[in-house]
């Protein structure tokens, strides 16, 4: 065990060599340092914002499993509010406000850090839109990436500005910056939009979610803009048999893709881009960069 002091907040660190991701011989020490790394971007990410973990403390080759409840043990200093569930039930959950609490999450062998699409204490009033492009093999990111630029040239006609990033699975996430608006016209719109894309692609769309619909096209996944429902965070590592991460990428990028190795981003690639790119997803997170949702049909 090691004992770390951090903006005045003690941390325990224990087994810091215990090997989470086999394939790359990847750390939990490994993994409190990447995210000590990116937290300077990845925090105004996750701020204000209750986070759902997926952990493996025995490493991504055994199960993980997704925690939204606040572990046994939470320092009194780790920020919990109440987060309404469905039924009017309600429930605990961390809010990942502070890099004492991100370091202190990745101690507990969390790897995905994910989010609503809302922040407290608005609940239910999405600040952002997001599309998960899912591909069924034999498609890739490369068709991902066709179908972002469409989704993007569609939201600019409605006043949207729009960003990408890859989801660290196989695919790519596309967000747009709102005004707060009420979640379910929010979902609605964005349900819209991929019927949209469906009718206009209709040899690389599909927006039904059976999975024999998806060979060889792109999934449009809206359903995540529900206000129960959450989306791997920006920077967030996956627990893949390597430690991808989320990684925010430009439109150049989508555009020039032409493989799908062209957009596979592990945590040691990290530096480099904060270095050459900084946070492509900075805009998401400026009020004056939010557009209006637009009208219903």
């Amino acid at each position: 065990m090691t004992s770390t002091v951090v903006e005045g907040r003690t941390i325990e660190l224990t087994s810091l060599d215990r090997v989470l991701y086999p394939a790359a011989g990847f750390t939990k020490g490994d993994v409190v340092d990447y995210y000590a790394s990116v937290a300077e971007v990845l925090l105004p990410h996750l701020r204000d914002r209750p986070v759902s973990f997926v952990r493996a403390p025995r490493g991504v080759e055994a199960e993980s499993f997704m925690a939204k409840h606040v572990p046994p043990g939470t320092p009194e200093w780790v920020t919990v509010r109440e987060v309404h569930r469905v039924g009017g039930k309600t429930d605990r959950q961390v809010v990942v406000q502070n890099l004492p609490t991100l370091l202190w999450a990745a101690n507990l062998s969390v790897l995905e850090l994910h989010t609503p699409q809302w922040r407290l204490p608005a609940e239910g009033m999405a600040d952002r839109l997001v599309f998960d492009l899912d591909p069924g093999a034999p498609a890739t990111i490369v068709q991902c990436c066709a179908v972002a630029r469409w989704l993007r040239d569609r939201l600019e006609r409605d006043g949207l500005p729009s960003y990408a990033k890859t989801s660290g699975s196989k695919g790519l996430h596309v967000l747009a910056p709102l005004r707060p608006a009420d979640s379910e016209a929010a979902a609605g719109y964005a349900e819209r939009l991929a019927r949209e894309a469906a009718e206009a692609l209709p040899d690389l769309v599909v927006d039904q979610v059976p999975r024999r619909l998806r060979e060889g096209r792109v999934f449009v996944d809206h359903g995540q803009n529900l206000w129960t429902r959450t989306t791997a965070a920006p920077y967030t590592l996956r627990a893949r048999p390597r430690p991808a991460v989320s990684t925010p990428v430009t439109w150049d990028e989508v555009a020039g893709c032409e493989q799908p190795g062209d957009l596979v981003f592990t945590a040691c690639d990290l530096a480099s881009r904060l270095e050459r790119h900084g946070d492509p997803l900075a805009p998401l997170l400026d009020p004056s960069r939010a557009g209006r949702l637009p009208d219903g049909p």
